[in-house]
């Protein structure tokens, strides 16, 4: 076994893992925080891919960001409930049924697709050209991005602030 298939291999059992914790937590915040573990193994398997571009994409938005932004929804919630909030499972069994058979159906047409052969890139470098087209072509869509998610975090800092 190679190291690269052994890393794969640990980066798909802290994946399952950590996404069964996120769906059987009963506690809200340590779901996401699970989410978030989730979310970095995901940027792992992306290195593993050689999309190094990817995985940084998926650390500072997802894990970071994301993440960060649900701990808000959830701090400014419990403040407006005035209640600790808990999560419930009640269809743990049905859930579990249905992700069996989607994950039958997926594996099935995998195993029915042709596998393409990977193409050789060479020494491009791909985190440098995308970087490059954001800044140039798509700076006007990358800037309005940052004001909105500025805006909300500015919203959300006003409504978690305690009430005077």
């Amino acid at each position: 076994m190679t190291l690269e298939v052994f890393a794969f291999w640990a980066f798909a059992v802290v994946l399952v893992g950590s996404a069964l914790a996120v769906v059987l937590s009963k506690n809200l915040f340590h779901s996401v925080l699970w989410l978030a573990l989730a979310l970095t193994g995901t940027a792992g398997v992306f290195l593993l891919l050689d999309a190094e571009f990817l995985a940084a994409v998926q650390i500072l938005l997802y894990a970071g960001g994301v993440v960060t932004v649900v701990v808000f929804a959830i701090v400014v919630t419990e403040r407006l409930v005035g209640t600790r909030l808990s999560q419930t499972n009640r269809h743990v069994v049905r859930g579990a049924v249905f992700a069996g058979i989607v994950l039958t159906l997926i594996i099935t047409w995998i195993r029915r697709a042709p596998h393409p052969v990977r193409p050789d890139l060479g020494d491009a470098d791909v985190t440098r050209a995308i970087g490059s087209t954001l800044l140039t072509q798509h700076v006007l869509a990358f800037e309005l991005l940052a004001v909105l998610l500025l805006v909300a975090m500015i919203g959300a800092s006003y409504y978690a602030r305690p009430e005077e």
